[in-house]
């Protein structure tokens, strides 16, 4: 997998946090995942197709998700209920919008699916293709996330 496919994701990441959410996040060293396990307790995953196929996937911690949400609509959830799963969808879809952006700039034309929401402790997240997953840590104030990354040339 080349970089020029993960960089725009990153970024994106941060812009969006940034934008919707007021909140600064910090990239930790990428690494390769070789297990579908999640890293958190709420993943949004999005498939994306054309010349760069594969998925994205963005998995937050608890506490981090509820932040996030709250910074986003101005409202306090104690728990993780329909509402921050729609969130999560939603931020999982503008990541994948904005990174989709970039790489048109580079010349990756591509399209996403609708984003699939996943909840509870030890869930499993599968990727579209068969290629290797990079996941990217985050940390926030609000604790932990984690990006992932899988795509293959067509």
């Amino acid at each position: 997998m080349k970089v020029e496919y993960i960089n725009p994701f990153l970024s994106a990441t941060l812009e969006v946090l940034k934008t919707m959410a007021f909140m600064e996040a910090q990239p930790r060293p990428p690494v390769l995942k070789n297990n579908g396990d999640s890293l958190g307790d709420v993943s949004g995953i999005i498939g994306i197709t054309g010349p760069v196929r594969g998925s994205l996937s963005l998995s937050f911690s608890s506490a981090c998700i509820l932040k996030i949400v709250a910074n986003m609509l101005g409202e306090e959830f104690p728990a993780i209920n329909a509402e921050i799963k729609d969130a999560v969808g939603e931020l999982t879809n503008m990541i994948s919008g904005a990174a989709r952006q970039k790489l048109e700039a580079l010349g990756y034309k591509s399209q996403s699916s609708l984003p699939t929401v996943v909840y509870g402790p030890n869930h499993q997240i599968k990727h579209r293709c068969e290629a290797p997953t990079i996941a990217i840590p985050f940390v926030t104030q609000a604790g932990p996330f984690v990006v992932e990354v899988s795509f293959a040339n067509q």
